[in-house]
């Protein structure tokens, strides 16, 4: 059943906004192409608005309306608006400018709130630099200062990235540089399918990209992206605190807006479900998640390399079942809006259950949680993992409710809704 007035009646439904990474993606190609964008069901978030705000100061035209937000691209060309560029806690923002600046003329400063301050962005400034840009950060860190002439572009190499998105943002920018651009990759490269996603989104636009697996990206000059018409898939990310709620009560839940099969990396929540017990069924454009049998119990180790976002999610899920559960290849997350690894264990601390803290990961040994003050961080998916985890455990309160306005602003009506 496709049709949201033939549900049974013992199965909730929510409905979630469009993906951030893929709404943020079509931005940046849209503001770069020639001709106009209409990017339907793009998600309107803090995020999403700090990145539309930058591209306006480098030329783009955007505006919203009933139909989505529409985009008339700069062809290229950007403008200098001889001002620094503040992009709140936008990391994505943040790293996807540093690069397309360097297409512009003149000097361009890109800043944000205290905590972007201190998320890196080194290895992007190095790459650039290794292009012939002059651009200079603070200790790996914002502000990025970038006296720009065009972007030449040529053949990078980048190992053992800390974050997928230095990778998005020099492959975004390539079909616009002077020669584009031989991108090779070795070692450890986390968050695969966001680049994944991000080739995907180019390709949509007109882009000629080429790869060979993961290791090698090749990027033409010719064509730019072209303007377009762009559908905007419901966010994966989202999606999951409804995947944890459906876990934790035992009861089904059909999400809206997204599918089984999406190349979001975070749809893969849905196989550490289903491993762990749950049904999980599918339609067109929806998802339903039941686990009327409960979370099967015993140790359990998950490497979530490809899907960090989803950590705090899992966190929950360790929390409310017997076992050992081990996170691993999430090291990176300690970058993030917050700290997640730390917030996690400090948090479902407060909850009496014991996690800590690995190299790479965190250990958590399910129990029965109790009630308590939660922090966030200032962090929306702390701030979502935990709201959930007060569905199934009462006296759960979240500070700071506002933070999930970051990628989801709906979140507290569509929660309410279970």
């Amino acid at each position: 059943m496709n049709s949201k007035t033939n549900l049974p009646e013992n199965v909730s439904s929510v409905e979630v906004p469009g993906s951030k990474s893929l709404t943020q993606r079509a931005l940046i190609a849209a503001a770069l192409a020639t001709g106009e964008s209409l990017l339907r069901g793009a998600l309107i978030a803090e995020d999403t608005l700090r990145l539309m705000e930058g591209l306006k100061l480098l030329g783009a035209r955007l505006e919203q309306d009933v139909s989505g937000i529409r985009v008339i691209g700069t062809g290229g060309v950007i403008a200098n608006p001889d001002r620094e560029i503040f992009l709140g806690n936008n990391g994505t923002a943040l790293r996807f400018l540093t690069a397309l600046v360097c297409l512009g003329r003149g000097m361009y400063v890109l800043t944000g709130e205290p905590r972007l301050l201190e998320r890196p962005v080194g290895p992007l400034v190095d790459a650039l630099k290794d292009m012939g840009v002059k651009i200079n950060c603070r200790n790996n860190c914002p502000p990025v200062t970038v006296s720009a002439n065009g972007l030449k572009g040529g053949q990078i190499a980048l190992t053992d990235i800390e974050s997928s998105q230095y990778v998005s943002a020099l492959l975004l920018c390539a079909p616009c540089t002077a020669k584009g651009i031989e991108l090779s990759l070795t070692g450890n490269i986390v968050s695969a399918p966001y680049i994944d996603l991000t080739v995907g989104v180019m390709k949509d636009f007109g882009a000629k990209i080429t790869q060979t697996d993961r290791q090698l990206y090749r990027v033409g000059t010719q064509p730019i992206y072209s303007g377009r018409i762009y559908d905007v898939e419901g966010d994966a990310s989202s999606a999951s605190y409804f995947f944890l709620a459906a876990a934790l009560l035992r009861r089904p839940v059909r999400v809206y807006g997204i599918r089984r099969d999406s190349a979001q990396g975070d749809i893969g929540l849905l196989d550490v479900l289903e491993k762990l017990g749950c049904r999980i069924e599918s339609g067109e454009a929806w998802v339903e998640v039941d686990a009327p049998g409960g979370l099967a119990a015993g140790d359990v180790t998950l490497d979530m390399g490809n899907m960090p976002d989803m950590v705090p999610t899992v966190g929950i899920l360790a929390a409310h079942r017997r076992g050992k559960t081990v996170i691993t290849n999430a090291a990176h997350l300690r970058i993030k809006e917050s700290n997640r690894l730390a917030a996690m264990a400090s948090e479902l601390g407060r909850m009496g259950i014991a996690a800590s803290e690995r190299p790479d990961g965190l250990t958590i040994e399910g129990g029965s949680p109790v009630a308590a003050n939660i922090e966030t961080y200032n962090d929306h998916r702390i701030a979502m993992s935990f709201a959930v985890a007060g569905l199934v455990t009462p006296g759960i309160r979240i500070a700071d409710k506002k933070c999930v306005d970051k990628s989801f602003p709906g979140f507290w009506r569509e929660l309410a809704k279970l």
